[in-house]
């Protein structure tokens, strides 16, 4: 059974070094409530284009807009919530249980995706009747 909602999410706060040079952000130690296994980005995503369309079971996800910006829509089975994601040094945490769609994505727009997991397919729920069905259990 999964209680998590809404107020699960969170902003995380990247620590960033300024220097007049350029920033630098640091993701280490416990910035992130868990430990990252896999670690890959979304780029060229066409105008118009969405991506996501799913929850899991296990994995935690925090999101980052390293260039651009982009909307996240987030769903957890009785609310919706959308979060639009626009600098560097901020990250959507979004646990499990938690039904996400990106859209909207600027030009130049690169997503950061930090998750505590592998890649497992049967870790991801593509239905959303299957989501609802797992929300309820």
């Amino acid at each position: 059974m999964s209680k998590v909602t809404l107020s699960n999410i969170e902003i995380i706060e990247i620590p960033k070094i300024e220097d007049p040079r350029g920033n630098l952000a640091v993701i280490e130690k416990d910035v992130l409530p868990y430990q990252v296994k896999r670690v890959y980005y979304l780029y060229d995503v066409p105008s118009g284009a969405y991506r996501g369309g799913h929850a899991h079971k296990k994995l935690y996800q925090a999101l980052i807009a390293l260039s651009g910006s982009f909307d996240v829509v987030l769903d957890d089975g009785a609310e919706k919530q959308k979060i639009t994601l626009n600098t560097p040094n901020k990250g959507l945490f979004i646990p499990t249980g938690i039904w996400r769609e990106l859209e909207n994505f600027s030009s130049g727009a690169v997503c950061l995706v930090l998750a505590s997991e592998v890649f497992d397919e049967d870790d991801y729920i593509r239905d959303y009747k299957q989501f609802l069905d797992f929300k309820n259990q």
